[in-house]
């Protein structure tokens, strides 16, 4: 196919040699399937933050931190030189998140370059070379489910160690190959020690990944695995290797009912974009 014009800089510099198809369009990038030498890789283009359809991005972006102080000072402006370097910051924030996730552990697409907002990775692929199905079309046994969702909440586990949330973990953002679930799309993940939602978005991330795996394997409704792991994640005895039961007891405190009726219009809402997600035929499992 003719080479998209986003793509170009990377072939004039020899990074990319062909560009065999477009993969899918999805809200927040375009991807690419290309050759480099002999390996087939996936280029994942973002789309300006003008064209994205990213939701409360503002939140997600609390807590980074920014070393330059002029950069600093330019996107509290929210003059043009720092909108262009706060849209930097969104999108190496992918390309440091799955380099530091894979050294924590944590099955990831391995990221190979980033140039001209394109960050050229690994195309997920099953043993036939065809691209990986999205967690929400796999079909599942109970035992697998139960499997998997244990592998899941022990990659959270392992992201929050290395100071990481997703924020936006679903079914539409796991890919399934031959040897299991593999966690994509990373812009937008949360500094955990540094973000006030942080705790909200861990609790909502476990959320959606037993409600996903709890419709084949019934067991794992009603636990509390989003609670367990914050509660040692706050007391300092997390780890890596911390075994989990999914229960945890009421501490006894009476709930704030603001608090309460704002985490219900939230699950709401997340529930809406989630139906949204399955009608949309454009979701784009790399974006």
């Amino acid at each position: 196919m003719k080479t998209p014009q986003r793509l170009q800089p990377l072939v004039d510099d020899g990074l990319v040699d062909e560009v065999i198809s477009r993969l899918m369009s999805g809200k927040e990038a375009d991807i690419f399937v290309v050759r480099c030498g002999q390996e087939i890789r996936c280029a994942k283009v973002y789309k300006e933050a003008a064209k994205r359809n990213f939701k409360k991005a503002a939140q997600y972006r609390e807590g980074r931190k920014v070393r330059n102080s002029r950069r600093s000072r330019a996107m509290e402006k929210g003059s043009k030189f720092g909108r262009e370097q706060q849209e930097k910051i969104w999108q190496s924030a992918e390309v440091d998140a799955l380099r530091l996730l894979a050294q924590a552990g944590v099955r990831v697409p391995k990221p190979y370059d980033m140039l001209e907002g394109v960050l050229l990775m690994e195309l997920v692929t099953d043993d036939e070379g065809d691209v990986a199905s999205r967690l929400s079309d796999v079909v599942m046994s109970a035992e697998q489910a139960e499997e998997d969702h244990a592998l899941m909440m022990q990659y959270v586990v392992r992201m929050l160690c290395a100071g990481i949330i997703h924020g936006d973990l679903s079914e539409f953002n796991v890919l399934v190959d031959d040897y299991g679930p593999v966690i994509i799309d990373l812009p937008q993940a949360v500094d955990a020690a540094a973000n006030n939602n942080a705790e909200a978005m861990l609790y909502r991330d476990v959320d959606n990944m037993t409600r996903y795996y709890g419709q084949y394997a019934p067991s794992l409704r009603g636990s509390r695995y989003g609670q367990e792991i914050w509660a040692l994640y706050e007391s300092g005895e997390l780890t890596p290797n911390s075994e989990l039961t999914g229960q945890m007891n009421d501490d006894g405190h009476i709930a704030d009912v603001d608090d309460v009726l704002a985490e219900i219009k939230a699950a709401f809402e997340e529930e809406q974009e989630r139906r949204e997600r399955i009608t949309n035929n454009h979701d784009d499992p790399y974006a």
